[in-house]
């Protein structure tokens, strides 16, 4: 018996899909990741093309910073001002930015004006918004939505995210390579002009009370975290898994060309896998109603840093690309994971300041790594670095293994757990399972 193309669609993404508003605004989201997903490749290749070999690391880390890096000071220092603007407008404001910025790039190339230092400008300026943009992009999907479909389509733009990963690298791949990577930059400009136009077309909440990172919530956020020790744990891991995360941006690229001397079709095939396995271990791991969440989460940190060791050993490419797409299996539940240990940890009335304080607080992770990836890649070799990068991981996650059993031998009365129920609201221990979304 033929299936009605609607039960092809999980039932908890059919009234979000049913929005004609989100319908538009998601194929916006979708032509943006994708640029995103080129400038994974472009942003570091073509920092390669320009540096002298001798201070290649140093310009790639500097490049790939700059393309994250100022979001936490426009965060920061632009809090004041943009904290009252309407979410509508601060994504306006963030596409316009970008795309105006990164335009400059391909332009400055073909005037042959394009030096390393205005590179590294433009990439800056580029980013300057962009938390503020992400910002208001969620928080105009809450207002869009009701409560109950927020949680459907934040999933679908996050597995957006990292589906774009598959076909951006691989795109940029055979572009950095037959064209330039100066004007994949470019094409990831108009994806943002594309956005920019889309949203300026449609009929969307004008809330001029929004403010999606609040300066006073986010205080009272990292108190609230001090007082719950298991959020402050969840926090600090989930900190350094994306620190010790961001010099592998930085190391991959220098490993494909100085280590194997090899295209940017390579780089574009790591980054590609990566992203199928992102894909696939999400909705795998969405697709299970009940999961131990920090013993999962933990696991995830060190199988992943055992998934980069074979690169700081010399193995063979083809073993570095197959560890390196399992990494993406292995990588890719992380986020939704952590999130939804926070939300069935939290007190209800205490969720949204603490969410707004981990925000704030994970704005600084990778980008640091990132920087720290410029000079690590200098000092051991991309190959030194990826393999370091492991190591740390798996170090970070025995680490918390060993604190997390600690915790969980001292957390409940054998009267705890043969009467253990899930209560709204109530403090979850280490070992508790949580609902995971369906996707």
């Amino acid at each position: 018996m033929p299936l009605a193309p609607g039960r092809l669609v999980p039932s908890a993404y059919r009234p979000v899909l049913a929005n004609r508003v989100f319908r538009r605004l998601i194929l916006g989201f979708a032509v943006s990741y994708l640029g995103d997903g080129m400038s994974f490749v472009a942003v570091a290749w073509l920092a390669i093309e320009l540096a002298p070999p001798e201070s290649a690391g140093l310009w790639v880390g500097g490049a790939v910073a700059a393309y994250t890096l100022p979001g936490v000071v426009g965060a920061l220092v632009l809090g004041r001002r943009l904290r009252r603007v309407s979410p509508r407008r601060l994504l306006l404001a963030d596409n316009v930015v970008r795309g105006v910025f990164l335009g400059a790039v391909p332009l400055a190339w073909f005037a042959g004006l394009l030096t390393l230092p205005l590179y590294v400008v433009l990439l800056a300026v580029s980013s300057l918004l962009h938390a503020w943009g992400s910002a208001g992009k969620y928080t105009l999907l809450a207002e869009l939505l009701p409560g109950e479909q927020r949680l459907a389509a934040n999933t679908l733009v996050s597995t957006l995210s990292f589906a774009a990963t598959i076909a951006g690298p691989a795109i940029a791949g055979v572009l950095v390579t037959y064209l330039s990577s100066a004007l994949v930059l470019g094409l990831d400009a108009l994806t943002y002009v594309f956005l920019a136009v889309l949203v300026a077309r449609l009929r969307l909440p004008e809330s001029g009370n929004a403010s999606p990172v609040d300066q006073k919530a986010a205080r009272g956020g990292f108190a609230l975290l001090r007082s719950h020790p298991e959020l402050l744990g969840l926090l600090t891991l989930t900190w350094f898994f994306n620190l010790l995360y961001g010099p592998v941006e930085v190391a991959l690229p220098l490993h494909v060309t100085d280590d194997l001397d090899a295209p940017g079709t390579l780089l574009g095939l790591y980054w590609m896998l990566f992203g199928i396995g992102a894909v696939l271990g999400g909705l795998a791991v969405g697709a299970l109603r009940r999961l131990p969440l920090w013993p999962v989460m933990v696991g995830i940190v060190i199988a992943w840093g055992f998934a980069l060791l074979p690169f700081g050993f010399h193995a063979p490419t083809a073993v570095t690309v197959v560890c390196f797409a399992l990494g993406g299996v292995i990588y890719g539940p992380f986020v939704a994971l952590s999130v939804t240990l926070m939300q069935a940890t939290s007190p209800p009335h205490h969720l949204a300041a603490m969410l707004a304080a981990r925000s704030a607080a994970l704005l600084t992770a990778s980008p640091l790594g990132t920087a720290l990836g410029g000079p690590l890649t200098t000092a051991l070799g991309p190959r030194g670095t990826l393999g370091g990068s492991g190591l740390a991981t798996v170090a970070l996650g025995a680490v918390a293994c060993v604190l997390l059993l600690a915790r969980r031998g001292r957390r409940r009365t054998p009267e705890d757990d043969a009467n253990h129920v899930s209560r709204p609201g109530a403090p979850a221990g280490p070992a508790d399972t949580a609902s995971v979304p369906r996707g």
